[in-house]
Order: structure tokens, then C-alpha cells, then sequence
């Protein structure tokens, strides 16, 4: 079974051609790497043996095969192959794209209309396909590296299924590039550890990893054998693959997040440093670490919130690269900090209670009355003021009169909530003792 790329066509045919493209898989049983896709029992092996194929939108880091799956579904369906680019094309382009596909189907050929990038189309653009796709014109294969919930039409997505490709790994990316050795009939020079660091940096893309390889092939004298400094220097080592305006970007700050909650520090310091390295704006990861104070630690430690909000100013302060080590600090108390989400599930049952209460008034005796009017209505009276009482507790009733008193806050027998917990245990015996005297 060959790879994402197929290594067994004839190379000669065209030596201009970059090697990723000279190396695509002629069949959609030799793509690999998708074999939830494309294996024996995969969905896209399914539909061509049921001779039914619908529109889909193909969703994946670059280099999975979208483009060459695409094509080789086409191929295998008889279709007629259309591709376009979002980046490139409008409603001219679509409208011409749309004529000749009807035209083919009037001489009995479908039309398979590839999409790449099709995230970039706007709404209105995304709404043309809709009645194209409902009448049988085309079958609409998308290809987009955003998460479809998010960057397609409702109405778009609704007509056609999402089929996710994953990255390579790193055995896959090591199995295609003996295939690229043996199609070149010559060994890619470069040490155990350089070789293992070159597929790193592919960073789980199949066009990346072959064309890194060119670029060492060309490099390298008759002889050669670089090392991982040198394969560094040749390549210039690609930039990650994380654009901190899309997935990436949320999936590394969740990762940070959830490795905060969970206490891990160490976890928590590599997902903030893979950040770093993206070019993450360290002010957001600042901003984060403040949500996550109050979020995940709370008065467990209130000392947290400050611990972050400091970190957050003093990166601002000191700028690059010395307010990073501020984060860092942050990044360490709030994952070794005692947590509770105490306050967090306060909020939402108390903001849950004003909602569903609607707006009830608070009882009379906690509310100011300025003028003689509201002194006859009652207003103010009764009020006892905590700080004449004895051990500054009046114990009253604060709820509206027509809503029973609820609890919000539990606060967790750990860290400073601890002391807390006493503290309203105590608040609470002298209400009962004082509502018995009565």
C-alpha cells in the first residue's frame, strides 16, 4: 500500500515537476494516512462502491491529500474533474464553472466541482452552490483548512457531509520518504537525528516533508552528510504551521488552559512556549491566565488573580523577550495554585436565579427610604445595621420576600476557601439561633 504520495510512477517523465507532485498516488487505494477515508471499510471506498457520491467538504491541515483525494475520486467515478480556487475566482468564475457543468449534464456527465479553500467565498458566494448542488449539476467537493462550523453557510453544510483528514504522523512522513529515496535512486543525506528533526518540522504534512527533501538534495555535495545544524541552515526551517487567528490558535490555548486546571505545570509551560513560538500575542495569553484565575482557582487563592494581572502588566512593561519570563511565572502559581470553581458556578446559578425571577423587588427593609412618601410605605423599616449587632451580624434577610433564600456559593474544603467555608458555617448558625429567638 503506498502513501499519501505514490512513489511507483515513472519520475523521468518530468523532472521540472517538484517531487511532492511527481509523487501523487494514481488510485484512491494507494492514499494512506486516511484510511479512515480511504481503506477497505472507509466512507469515501464506500460511496464509490455504491456508485453514489455526494457533495463533501474536506476538512485538514495542509499536505493531508484533499486536493489529490478530490481528483482521484473524480477519476474513479467518472466525473468530470472542475477546479477552482476561492482565492482567485468570484461570481464570474462560479457562473462560468456553473454553464459548463449544466452542459455536461445535458450530454449525460456529472461534474465534479472541486473548491479549495472555499472557507474564503463569502455568504452570498457559498448560497450560489445551494441550487447546483439540489438539482444534481455538481457535486460540490470543498477543501478548507478552518473548521467548517464555523467559516460555511448552515445552508451550505446542510447539503453536504464533512470528512475530517488528519495530519500525517511521523511514521507515515518516514515511510514516504524511503519511497521519495527509492524513486530517486539515491539516499537523502542527512544523519539519524537531522532525518528524524526534518519530518519534525514537516510538522504532519506530506507535500512539506518531500519538499524539505528536494531542498536537501539540491544542497548537498557528492558525499555530503548533514547534521541537524546544518539541515537547519539549508532549510531555514519552516515556520509553524499554528496561524493564531484560527484553529491552532484555540487549540493550543485550550490545551494551555485545561494542562492549568489539571495542576500539570509542566504541561501547562510546553503548550505556553508552543504558543510563544507561534507567535502568540503574549497580552492574550496575560488576559487568559487572569480568566483562568478566576475561572479555575478563584478564592481557593485569591492571591492568583493578582499573580496574573501583575504578570499581564509587567509583560506590557518590560515588552519582548523579558516579559515573557512574567508569564512563565504566572503560568507556574496558577497550575500549582489549590483550585475551585466555586465562584464560577456561583455566578451562573445566581445570574440562572435573576433571570428566571425576573424582577423582584428586595424586601422593604434593606431599601433607603429619602423621601416621607417611601417612609410611609415602610421603606427602611426595620433595618438592623450589622455593625451595632452583636458580632457585626444582624443575621436578616436580604432575598426579595417572595423568593425563598438560596444557596449559590459552596466553596470547597481546599485552600483559602477552606477558611471561608468556617467562616459562612459560623454566618449560618448565628442566622438560625437568632431566627429560632424570634
Amino acid at each position: 500500500m503506498a502513501d499519501l504520495f505514490f512513489a511507483g510512477i515513472d519520475l523521468e517523465a518530468d523532472r521540472t515537476r517538484p517531487l511532492a507532485d511527481r509523487m501523487r498516488p494514481l488510485r484512491l487505494d494507494e492514499v494512506s494516512g486516511q484510511r479512515h477515508l480511504t481503506g477497505p471499510q472507509g466512507i469515501l471506498t464506500r460511496m464509490i462502491d455504491a456508485h453514489s457520491l455526494g457533495s463533501m467538504i474536506f476538512w485538514g491541515p495542509p499536505g493531508t491529500g484533499k486536493t489529490t483525494v478530490a481528483r482521484l475520486l473524480a477519476n474513479e467515478t467518472s466525473l468530470a474533474f472542475e477546479q477552482i480556487s476561492a482565492v482567485f475566482s468570484g461570481v464570474a468564475d462560479l457562473k462560468k464553472v456553473f454553464d459548463a457543468a449544466r452542459t455536461r449534464r445535458m450530454s449525460g456527465r456529472q461534474t465534479l466541482l472541486f473548491v479549495d479553500e472555499i472557507h474564503r467565498f463569502n455568504r452570498a458566494q457559498q448560497d450560489s452552490f445551494l441550487p447546483v448542488m439540489e438539482d444534481g449539476t455538481i457535486v460540490l467537493v470543498g477543501a478548507t483548512t478552518e473548521n467548517p462550523s464555523f467559516e460555511l453557510n448552515a445552508a451550505l453544510l446542510s447539503r453536504a457531509r464533512v470528512l475530517i483528514f488528519y495530519p500525517h504522523d511521523e511514521q507515515s512522513l518516514m515511510a514516504l520518504l524511503d519511497r521519495a529515496e527509492k524513486a530517486e535512486k539515491k539516499k537523502l543525506p542527512l544523519d539519524d537525528e537531522a532525518r528524524f528533526i526534518l519530518i519534525r518540522m514537516a510538522d504532519g504534512d506530506a507535500r512539506a516533508v518531500l519538499t524539505l527533501a528536494e531542498e536537501v538534495w539540491r544542497a548537498a555535495r557528492q558525499g555530503e552528510v548533514f547534521d541537524a545544524g546544518q539541515l537547519q541552515d539549508i532549510v531555514q526551517r519552516r515556520a509553524p504551521v499554528y496561524d493564531k487567528s484560527r484553529d491552532g490558535h484555540y487549540n493550543l490555548i485550550s490545551a494551555l488552559h485545561k494542562s492549568v486546571r489539571g495542576s500539570d505545570p509542566d504541561a501547562a509551560l510546553y503548550y505556553l512556549c508552543r504558543m510563544f513560538d507561534a507567535g502568540e500575542d503574549p497580552l492574550y495569553i496575560g488576559r487568559r491566565f487572569v480568566r483562568m484565575a478566576v475561572e479555575d482557582i478563584g478564592l481557593a487563592d485569591p492571591q492568583a488573580l493578582v499573580i496574573a494581572n501583575v504578570a499581564k502588566d509587567a509583560y506590557e512593561y518590560l515588552g519582548s523577550p523579558e516579559g515573557e519570563l512574567a508569564l512563565v511565572q504566572a503560568c507556574i502559581y496558577l497550575a500549582t495554585a489549590p483550585k475551585s470553581n466555586a465562584v464560577y458556578l456561583a455566578y451562573k446559578s445566581a445570574m440562572r436565579a435573576a433571570r428566571e425571577n425576573g424582577s423582584l423587588v428586595p424586601p422593604k427593609h434593606i431599601l433607603n427610604a429619602p423621601t416621607k412618601l417611601m417612609q410611609a410605605e415602610g421603606y427602611g423599616e426595620g433595618y438592623r445595621y450589622d455593625h451595632d449587632e452583636p458580632d457585626a451580624f444582624s443575621g436578616q434577610n436580604y432575598f426579595p420576600e417572595k423568593m425563598a433564600r438560596e444557596i449559590y456559593y459552596r466553596p470547597p474544603e481546599r485552600g483559602f476557601e477552606r477558611e471561608l467555608n468556617k467562616r459562612i458555617e459560623w454566618w449560618n448558625k448565628l442566622r438560625s439561633d437568632r431566627t429560632r429567638k424570634k
